[in-house]
């Protein structure tokens, strides 16, 4: 699974020898292994910079195309949301935005954090 996500050169690695985006990726491959229809990423690209955050969202994006698997992700950040084909905003609890991300006016893509 670690050849799936770039990672097959790493399998002796620890943690701490590894850089976050690629301890993300070791996220990725064990939610993979049981291999899922769905997966849930909350805020997958916090706290990565902007080239490995890049990478990750590729990343799903293939999953989701070559694999099949749905992948539903939580952001903040408008550049990660404008990766996805279907947005849902919600604000106070409530649904206030769900369409294709080609469609949503860009005040639908702007954060409120």
């Amino acid at each position: 699974m670690l050849e799936k996500v770039g990672l097959g050169g790493y399998r002796r690695s620890r943690p701490n020898q590894i850089s976050g985006g690629q301890q993300q990726r070791v996220a990725i491959a064990r939610a993979l292994v049981n291999r899922p229809k769905l997966i849930l990423a909350d805020e997958p690209t916090g706290n990565l910079d902007t080239h490995t955050s890049e990478e990750i969202m590729a990343l799903f994006t293939e999953l989701n195309q070559r694999d099949g698997i749905t992948v539903v992700l939580v952001t903040h950040e408008q550049d990660i949301a404008a990766h996805a084909r279907r947005l849902l905003r919600l604000s106070d609890g409530r649904i206030v935005y769900d369409g294709l991300v080609e469609h949503a006016a860009p005040h639908h893509l702007e954060t409120t954090s």
